[in-house]
């Protein structure tokens, strides 16, 4: 809930963009302290947990749609999410299955970096005026 309200604020690109790469270091983490599983877990989900936290409520929020398609828009946006879910879920099994667990979590942090970057580029910020 602090996010979105914090999104309200400063834009929904910042959250988006940050919360992205956050995600992605959140990945990162979970190998770089392999010695020391338990901070790993930790400090990774952590970092996940918060990167989500700034692009859920974000993305999902379609008070930017205009209420005649805003239904519809929110009804596109989670088809596309939840296809990702079941994709992604195949797709990290292929290559865990092929390439090892580690290569699946680097692709996974490089992916999730990338699209952060993709939003930093191709968002254009529309705000609201402040109620």
């Amino acid at each position: 809930m602090p996010t979105g309200h914090f999104a309200d604020r400063v834009g929904r690109k910042p959250l988006i963009v940050y919360g992205k790469l956050v995600q992605a270091v959140g990945f990162a983490l979970a190998l770089a302290l392999l010695e020391r599983p338990l901070l790993a877990g930790i400090l990774s989900a952590i970092a996940l947990g918060l990167g989500t936290a700034m692009v859920y409520p974000t993305l999902i929020a379609s008070d930017h749609a205009h209420p005649a398609w805003r239904a519809n828009a929110l009804g596109t946006y989670r088809f596309w999410r939840d296809i990702g879910y079941a994709a992604g879920a195949l797709v990290a099994g292929i290559l865990a299955d092929t390439l090892g667990l580690n290569a699946t979590v680097i692709a996974a942090a490089v992916l999730t970096a990338a699209c952060g970057l993709l939003a930093n580029r191709w968002i254009t910020e529309h705000r609201l005026a402040t109620r």
